[in-house]
């Protein structure tokens, strides 16, 4: 057989699993793209906007629901294009989230880094919600902590109360928390944020807040406080370009590294969130129409209905800033056309996907 033209950006969370439930069509879908030796017989990036876990970690559980060998490298994590901001990775970074934090911020290339709770335990009485953790005894002022320079938000923290009040204290503060400035400085230090996602799709019947929704409460204190608006350095995940750039570069060096001399012309995305997967793919199919450099020449959006997106809640109005319709559910900073909500193709689950897009190929079913 030819070697593959195509490759596939598969999502994760509401295509594959649910929850930590495998979904009974992915299992189906990856007997067509598995060969009898346990070997992809087209390039798949898996493209997640999750976060708080590391690279090889999602690899593992991947292995284990989908019973083939997911190497690391086939995994994008929302954060993953941080590798690309070099030119803060000599900075100290206040960093947030949860899970292997300061794992996940070293693999990315940042140096220096700082956790929501190490600030919190080196200046004590910035924390005053929670009536339990208030210090008991006023502690002596800091003068030897080192200025923060930036700040890294890498998925939704725990304690939504505390981060909020210590990153705006940081921002605030121009990266000294142990000083009161008369005026907040503007521009503020750079933010590097991933995972603009508000909902998500998890075992529960209806979907949860995701990391955009606590970006959404960060910016409108940031703006209530300030009068000014939070700007972003980097702000990456579906649907950013970003993202989709960095997924078509690690999906060439797959093809690569089997031997596939043919470059990879088509994408395939497959989501279940049109806000994120579907406005992300049609964002970047946009892109490579007027892109002269680079193999890929089209990304097509695939919805599928096992997760965020159902026909019966969202039916086939797209979502509006105002008036009839559901609401504009994605981040501010990457504006709302409603035509890149419409996917290619609405299917029921992955397996009529990878169904659809063999056919397309011509590669037998």
């Amino acid at each position: 057989m030819s070697p593959p033209t195509f490759g596939f950006l598969l999502d994760i969370d509401g295509v594959l699993v649910r929850g930590h439930q495998v979904i009974p069509a992915a299992r189906e879908a990856f007997r067509r793209l598995v060969d009898p030796q346990g070997q992809l017989r087209v390039p798949v990036v898996f493209v997640t906007n999750a976060g708080n876990i590391l690279q090889c970690s999602k690899a593992q559980e991947l292995s284990a629901l989908l019973g083939f060998q997911v190497e690391p490298d086939q995994v994008i994590l929302s954060h993953s294009p941080m590798k690309l901001f070099s030119q803060h990775h000599d900075k100290r970074m206040l960093v947030s989230g949860q899970g292997p934090l300061v794992e996940n911020a070293r693999a990315l290339g940042f140096k220096h880094v700082v956790t929501v709770d190490e600030l919190r335990a080196a200046f004590p009485v910035l924390d005053m919600v929670d009536l339990q953790r208030r210090p008991k005894t006023a502690p002596l002022p800091r003068n030897d902590f080192p200025a923060i320079e930036g700040v890294l938000l890498l998925g939704e923290p725990v304690r939504w109360e505390t981060s909020l009040q210590l990153i705006m204290d940081i921002l605030l503060s121009d990266g000294n928390p142990g000083t009161g400035l008369a005026m907040a400085p503007y521009p503020h230090l750079p933010v590097l944020a991933s995972n603009t996602d508000l909902l998500w799709m998890a075992e529960a019947k209806m979907p949860r807040f995701g990391h955009g929704t606590f970006l959404l409460c960060l910016e409108a204190v940031y703006r209530k406080v300030t009068g000014r608006e939070l700007c972003y350095a980097g702000l990456m995940g579906k649907p950013s370009l970003l993202t989709y750039q960095y997924a078509e570069g690690l999906l060439a060096r797959q093809a690569a590294r089997r031997g596939w001399a043919a470059p990879i012309r088509s994408l395939y995305a497959v989501g279940d969130n049109p806000m994120s997967d579907i406005y992300g793919a049609n964002l970047f199919h946009q892109h490579l129409q007027t892109r002269r450099e680079g193999a890929a020449r089209s990304c097509a959006s695939i919805l599928v209905c096992t997760g965020v997106y159902s026909p019966r809640a969202w039916g086939p109005a797209a979502p509006a800033l105002g008036g009839e319709g559901p609401p504009f559910h994605g981040h501010r900073d990457l504006g709302f056309n409603p035509g890149l909500l419409q996917a290619a193709h609405v299917v029921s689950d992955v397996h009529e996907a990878v169904r659809l897009v063999l056919g397309k190929e011509g590669w037998a079913l």
